[in-house]
C-alpha cells in the first residue's frame, strides 16, 4: 500500500492512487507491492527491504546515502492478523520529503495525518514533518505505559483484595495478564531506545544545517521525552515484579493451606489406623479377640483417639 500526502499549510491531504508523487511532502508505504516500490525509486531514493530494515548491526539502521537520511526504529505495531509486534519502520528524510517504509501498523501513522496540524514542529518541510512524526510515535508509546501500569494497578488490587480469597482460575489469569503487559512494556522500552538512537543520529547529521538548527528545542523535547518514558518502563518493570511476586506468594499460600489441612486429615486419622492395624494383627494369643464387646472396644477408642487429636490441634490452635 502506498499512500501519499501533500501539505496546504499546516493540513496534510491525502493525494488519489495514481497521482504524481513528485510534489509530495510525505509518502507513507505499508507492505509496498513491487511497482509502488518502482514509483517511490523513480524519484531517486533506494527502498530497502524488510531483511534489510530487520538487520541487527546498527550501520545498516543509520546511515546516509548521498543527501538522505536513513533511520531505523523497532516501533510496536499490528500485523495483518492482529497480533501485536515490533516490528522496523524505516524512516528516508531527503531534502525533498519524508518517506517512511514499513511492513506492520503502528498507530501513529494512521492518526498522524489527522492530528499534524497539532504538532508543535510544523510539517512545512520534511524535517519538520519527521520531527512531527515522531512526536506522534512518542505520544503513542507513552498512551501503551500509561494503559499497562492502569492494568497492573488495578490487577494488583484484584490481588490484594480482601473481600474473599482468589480462585486458582482467576490467579493463573492474573499471571497471564501480567505476563501480556510485561511484554508489551519490553516492546516499548525497545522503540524508545531504538527512537533515541535516531534522534542522536538524526542530530548529528543534519545539525548544521539552517532548518535543523531551528528545531533544536524540539528535538531536544523529544530527547527529554524519551529519556523520562524509560524512566517510567523501569518503574513499570518493577511494578511487573511486583505483581509476578505477590500473585505467586497468594499461590503458595494457598497451597499451603491445602498442605495443611492434607496434613491435619493424616494426623486425625493417624491413631485410628494404628489401632485398626493392630487389632488386625494374626496372632493367635490377642485376649482382646475373646471379648464379647472387643469391637465396640477397638471402634470406642478409635472414636477417643481422634476426638483426642482433634482437640488438641484446636488447643495448638493448628486448626
Amino acid at each position: 500500500m502506498l499512500r501519499a500526502y501533500e501539505t496546504r499549510g499546516d493540513v496534510l491531504q491525502a493525494l488519489p492512487n495514481g497521482a504524481s508523487l513528485t510534489d509530495t511532502a510525505w509518502i507513507d508505504l505499508y507492505r509496498p507491492m513491487p511497482e509502488q516500490i518502482a514509483a517511490v525509486q523513480d524519484l531517486g531514493v533506494s527502498i530497502p527491504t524488510l531483511e534489510d530494515m530487520a538487520e541487527i548491526e546498527i550501520s545498516s539502521r543509520l546511515y546516509v546515502d548521498g543527501q538522505s537520511n536513513y533511520m531505523t526504529a523497532m516501533l510496536p505495531g499490528l500485523t495483518p492478523a492482529g497480533e501485536s509486534v515490533s516490528g522496523p519502520v524505516t524512516f528516508i528524510l531527503t531534502p525533498e520529503r519524508l518517506i517512511t517504509v514499513r511492513h506492520h501498523a503502528p498507530r501513529p501513522f494512521e492518526t498522524f495525518p489527522c492530528r499534524a496540524d497539532r504538532s508543535a514542529s510544523g510539517i512545512r518541510s520534511p524535517d519538520r514533518l519527521f520531527l512531527g512524526l515522531i512526536e506522534e510515535v512518542i505520544a503513542r508509546l507513552a498512551d501503551l505505559l500509561e494503559g499497562a501500569g492502569a492494568v497492573l494497578d488495578s490487577t494488583l488490587r484484584g490481588v490484594f483484595d480482601q473481600q474473599g480469597r482468589q480462585s486458582s482460575d482467576l490467579l493463573q489469569q492474573t499471571l497471564q495478564r501480567i505476563g501480556q503487559e510485561s511484554d508489551l512494556i519490553a516492546r516499548v522500552r525497545l522503540g524508545l531506545l531504538s527512537l533515541e538512537r535516531v534522534l542522536t543520529f538524526y542530530s548529528a547529521t543534519r545539525g548544521k544545517m539552517s532548518e535543523t538548527a531551528k528545531l533544536k528545542p524540539v528535538l531536544r523535547a523529544h530527547q527529554r521525552d524519551l529519556q523520562a518514558l524509560q524512566e517510567h518502563t523501569d518503574f513499570l518493570t518493577s511494578r511487573v515484579s511486583l505483581s509476578v511476586d505477590t500473585t505467586m506468594g497468594m499461590i503458595n499460600l494457598q497451597q499451603n493451606d491445602i498442605m495443611r489441612v492434607m496434613s491435619m486429615l493424616a494426623a486425625l486419622f493417624l491413631p485410628p489406623t494404628l489401632i485398626a492395624s493392630t487389632y488386625g494383627m494374626n496372632f493367635e494369643d490377642m485376649p482382646e479377640l475373646q471379648w464379647d464387646f472387643g469391637y465396640q472396644w477397638a471402634i470406642g477408642l478409635m472414636v477417643a483417639t481422634v476426638t483426642g487429636t482433634y482437640l488438641f490441634l484446636r488447643w495448638k490452635k493448628w486448626l
